[in-house]
C-alpha cells in the first residue's frame, strides 16, 4: 500500500472546507476541531457529502477539549489533556461526544493529546489516567472506532507503559515526531524502536529542541529541524508503515501555504526512494 500525503483541515461551519486541500492536489486529511458545538448530525452529513464530492478521505478526527490549554513546559502539566484531575471528567465526556461525531463522519479514529503523562506508574495520576483512557477506549471501541494518542508531552517509554496498562485492542499512536523534540522528550527515530508497532498516523512536522527550559522548542518547516526526515521515513518504511503523512505547519498565511507546498514535494521525493 502506498503512503499518502495530506494536511490538517480545521472544522468550521463554512462550506468548501476541503478547497485548500484539493488545490494542493491532495485527497487525505486529518480533521481537527476544538469546538464541540460543531459536532452535530448536520455538520457530519455536510462533511461526508463534501468529502465524497471532492474525493477526500478523512483519516481521523482530532478532538480538542474544554478548559485552559497552555502549551509550555510550566503550566502545560496542569492544563493539558486528561491528566489534570479538575478537567478530566468534562474532557472525558467531550471525547466521547467526539466519538459519536467521528462515527457519523465515517472516519476510523478519534485522536487527542493526553497531556503530561506521569513517568512513575505508581503516581496516583498515572493510575487514574489508565482508568480514564480505558473507559474512553472501550466507549470508542463499542462505536467501531480506534483511539489514537498523539505524542509529545511524554517520553516514548511512558507512552508505551500507558498503552500496556490500558491494554485495549483499539489503542494506537498518532506520532508527531516534532513534538518529541519540541517538548524535549525524545528522539523520534529512536522512539520507533520503543512504540513503532502502535504507530497508526504521522504528523509531518519538524522542530528544534528547547533551549529555554520554560518554553517549547521552535517549530520549523519539515526538513529544517531535528527530526532527520530522510532517516525517519526510511525507518518507517523498514517497519512496514503504510499510513498517511499529515502535514502540520503551525504558522498561518501565505508562508504556511508555501511551506506546505514545499513539504509535499519534499515528502514525495523521500517516499519514492527505495
Amino acid at each position: 500500500m502506498k503512503n499518502e500525503i495530506g494536511t490538517i483541515v480545521s472544522l468550521t461551519s463554512e462550506e468548501h472546507l476541503f478547497k485548500a486541500l484539493v488545490d494542493l492536489n491532495l485527497h487525505v486529511c486529518q480533521l481537527v476541531s476544538w469546538s464541540a458545538e460543531l459536532w452535530t448530525d448536520m455538520h457530519a452529513e455536510r462533511l461526508k457529502e463534501e468529502a465524497v464530492r471532492n474525493n477526500v478521505r478523512i483519516t481521523g478526527f482530532w478532538a480538542g477539549w474544554p478548559g485552559p490549554c497552555v502549551w509550555n513546559l510550566t503550566e502545560g502539566p496542569i492544563t493539558l489533556g486528561l491528566v489534570p484531575a479538575s478537567y478530566r471528567e468534562l474532557r472525558t465526556e467531550t471525547l466521547k461526544l467526539a466519538g459519536t461525531f467521528a462515527q457519523k463522519l465515517g472516519t476510523p479514529a478519534v485522536i487527542t493529546h493526553l497531556g503530561f503523562i506521569p513517568e512513575n506508574p505508581l503516581d496516583p495520576d498515572f493510575q487514574d489516567l489508565v482508568v480514564t483512557v480505558s473507559h474512553i477506549a472501550q466507549y470508542l471501541n463499542d462505536l467501531g472506532l480506534q483511539f489514537w494518542l498523539e505524542t509529545g508531552q511524554e517520553t516514548p517509554v511512558t507512552m508505551l507503559r500507558l498503552i500496556h496498562y490500558v491494554n485495549a485492542p483499539n489503542i494506537g499512536i498518532n506520532l508527531d515526531p516534532a513534538n518529541l523534540i519540541l517538548y524535549g522528550k525524545g528522539n523520534p527515530i529512536d522512539a520507533l524502536d520503543v512504540f513503532g508497532n502502535y504507530v497508526r498516523n504521522i504528523h509531518a512536522k519538524d522542530g528544534m529542541y528547547p533551549t529555554d527550559p520554560m518554553k517549547l522548542g521552535n517549530e520549523v518547516k519539515v526538513g529544517q529541524g531535528r527530526v532527520r526526515y530522510p532517516e525517519f521515513v526510511r525507518r518507517l518504511k523498514e517497519m512496514g508503515y503504510t499510513g498517511e503523512f499529515i502535514i502540520e505547519r503551525e504558522i498561518s498565511g501565505a508562508q504556511q501555504r508555501r511551506d506546505i507546498a514545499e513539504t509535499i514535494t519534499y515528502l514525495q521525493k523521500l517516499l519514492e526512494r527505495d
